[in-house]
């Protein structure tokens, strides 16, 4: 679900206030960005690119920094709105909804949810795409992408739930190796109490998931949200009727699917497989 792209906004809204922050914080500890920089592993430049806003740091460089300008967790609390920044603007309000839902439910037919994947397995994906992605470009979308998956560390945790079609955990996107290891992450996530994650065996002679990939957040207040993305398009159902409609469908492919037991046995055998 998203996929950032080249269209971001530096230099506005998120990123000038975590660049004012981050340069208050260097100054305030009188450290030059040379310093700041061999210390983190950036250019002074780049440090300059983050204070200025004209460039999207990621989260290791914001944890780094934190703790080094003793920041006591301000650039930290930062960093999810600073990776949804990333984002292009279709997809924005979708992630500010999903970093906020009490229960995410996912139905994916083509790759591993970005919510699942590995950093190897989001490399191969967004490797593969067209227009091809420099490597810089690569990076700020691997990052951007790891950053939603902060949703695992939040408390109270939320309720979240994956149905995968059987042809998802067969693509070898980035070979055997990448695929084995994204394979042993959905066991490592489907072990988890509040995580679900199903298989739809590709012999089901019952599927009620052919119109395609979507997913269902449900919100605090008990609002229910759909977001359906293909080639680059989104949308971000609200009308209530037609929600409803999209989650009835989701526990009808649940039903059709194995359990989570099941599921986690057939990750097991496939990987035994391999």
């Amino acid at each position: 679900m998203g996929t950032p792209g080249a269209d971001t906004e530096p230099g506005s809204g998120i990123l000038r206030v975590f660049g004012r922050q981050l340069k208050l914080c260097r100054l305030r500890t009188r450290l030059e960005r040379t310093e700041v920089g061999s210390r983190t592993g950036y250019s002074p430049s780049t440090i300059a690119a983050f204070e200025q806003g004209r460039r999207v740091p990621p989260p290791r460089f914001i944890d780094m920094v934190d703790d080094l300008l003793d920041a006591g967790g301000l650039l930290k609390e930062m960093k999810g709105e600073v990776a949804r920044a990333q984002y292009p603007v279709f997809f924005r309000d979708a992630a500010r909804l999903e970093a906020e839902a009490a229960e995410v439910q996912i139905y994916a037919n083509q790759a591993v949810p970005g919510l699942l994947q590995t950093e190897e397995y989001m490399r191969a994906v967004f490797g593969m795409g067209r227009p091809l992605l420099d490597d810089e470009a690569i990076e700020q979308q691997v990052a951007a992408r790891l950053a939603r998956q902060l949703l695992f560390d939040r408390k109270p945790a939320p309720l979240l739930g994956f149905v995968l079609d059987e042809s998802v955990i067969r693509r070898p996107f980035g070979g055997g190796t990448v695929l084995r290891g994204q394979l042993e992450h959905l066991m490592l996530a489907g072990a988890l109490r509040n995580v679900e994650v199903q298989i739809m065996p590709l012999d089901r002679e019952d599927n009620a998931a052919v119109d395609g990939p979507f997913t269902v957040l449900h919100r605090e207040d008990g609002e229910q949200v759909a977001y359906l993305e293909a080639q680059g398009r989104s949308t971000i159902v609200t009308e209530p009727t037609e929600v409803r409609g999209i989650v009835a469908r989701y526990g009808i492919i649940r039903a059709q699917a194995l359990t989570p037991r099941e599921s986690l046995a057939f990750i097991e055998k496939s990987l035994g497989e391999m």
